[in-house]
């Protein structure tokens, strides 16, 4: 009985998974840093609320002299979380409430996704990632799936890469891989103060664009590696598994409406 219902469900996602890359519709925004700009194509249309909750924090100012505090080459650069108002370390900025998960599509190269606490599946507020690599195999399942919304667009991968690249240091929690810009171990053992000369800052993140239609020739790619994981987990569990995948398979369908009722 949980195989044939779990079978239906795979179905219906493959087909829609097909049709979430129509879903593009999308805010554009530029983040400006000291080490260059680069836009973000949103996927308004098919993660609502994520987008929504991202927007609040860009259009309020939040993150304004914004630090990004951690970054691993081939994995990530995380920002969203601190800024820096003269005084080391970064000062946390005020989060409003956690925002629904949407994993609906994947963490492959070049997208923005939204951090979360560990083992809260809809504990996103204001910290946000991008994907320096293809981390669909661990992020597209982990707690849940991190949420992605947009996509780096053009050539600002180069400005990724090269924040993703700087040499991080260990300051302890949650800090402990800071990138830091003409910065030593030796000054660190020296107990030199980084200071906004050192650190890579996020100096604003403002809309360029908020066209219904921005660029349309995007494919992002649909997180699959979800609903196969909850699938497998429903083989043991008449309800557990199922669940976790009609919530993918009720965000899916909803962009698509959507999507739909625009054309």
């Amino acid at each position: 009985m949980t195989l044939t219902k779990s079978k239906g469900l795979s179905a219906i996602l493959l087909s829609l998974a097909m049709v979430i890359p129509l879903s593009v519709q999308a805010t554009v925004v530029e983040v400006r840093t000291v080490l260059g700009n680069f836009e973000v194509n949103l996927f308004d249309e098919t993660t609502p609320k994520t987008v929504e909750n991202f927007l609040s924090y860009v259009n309020s100012g939040e993150y304004a002299n914004g630090v990004v505090h951690r970054t691993q080459a081939n994995f990530v650069m995380q920002a969203g979380g601190f800024t820096y108002n003269n005084v080391f370390p970064p000062t946390a900025i005020q989060t409003g409430a956690a925002v629904v998960n949407e994993p609906v599509l994947s963490n492959v190269r070049g997208t923005i996704a939204m951090a979360k606490v560990g083992g809260n599946v809809n504990s996103a507020t204001s910290q946000w990632f991008i994907n320096v690599s293809n981390n669909a195999a661990n992020l597209d399942v982990q707690n849940g799936g991190f949420t992605v919304f947009g996509q780096v667009l053009g050539n600002g991968m180069e400005i990724v890469d090269a924040i993703a690249n700087t040499p991080n240091f260990d300051y302890g929690a949650p800090f402990t891989t800071i990138p830091l810009r003409e910065f030593t171990s030796a000054d660190k053992s020296a107990g030199i103060v980084p200071t906004d000369s050192n650190l890579v800052m996020i100096t604003d993140i403002v809309s360029t664009n908020t066209a219904v239609v921005t660029n349309p020739s995007l494919n992002p790619a649909p997180n699959t590696l979800l609903a196969a994981s909850n699938e497998n987990a429903s083989n043991d569990s008449d309800s557990g598994g199922s669940m976790g995948t009609l919530l993918v398979l009720l965000l899916a369908a909803t962009a698509f409406r959507r999507r739909l009722h625009k054309v």
